[in-house]
C-alpha cells in the first residue's frame, strides 16, 4: 500500500486530525482509530509507544516535513490522528 496515497485520500475523504495536541485529545476521547507520528514529534509518548489509550500508532519512517509532504501539506505534521479513514485504506497499515 502507498501510505503516502492512503494519507491524502483519507484527507479528502474522511476525518483526520493534525498536530501532537489534537491526536493526543483524540486518542484520549477514544474517537481516533490510529495515530499517525513522524520520527522528530516531540511528544515521547507518542513515539515511545505501540497504542496510546488502545489506539494503534503508526510510527512514520521519516521527520515531521516528510510526513506533511506525504500529506500534500506545505507545512510540518508532527502527529495525526484518523478518525474516519473515508475511502482510504489507512486503517490497514501495520503498526510497528
Amino acid at each position: 500500500m502507498d501510505l503516502a496515497h492512503a494519507l491524502k485520500v483519507a484527507l479528502q475523504t474522511g476525518t483526520v486530525k493534525i498536530g501532537v495536541r489534537e491526536s493526543l485529545e483524540s486518542a484520549h476521547e477514544k474517537k481516533a482509530k490510529l495515530l499517525v507520528v513522524a520520527t522528530t514529534c516531540p511528544e515521547p509518548k507518542l513515539t515511545r509507544e505501540k497504542k496510546v489509550d488502545r489506539v494503534p500508532v503508526y510510527h512514520y519512517e521519516g521527520t515531521s516535513l516528510e510526513l506533511g509532504a506525504a500529506c500534500g501539506k506545505p507545512f510540518p505534521i508532527s502527529a495525526l490522528a484518523v478518525i474516519d479513514p473515508g475511502s482510504s485504506a489507512i486503517l490497514s497499515v501495520e503498526t510497528n
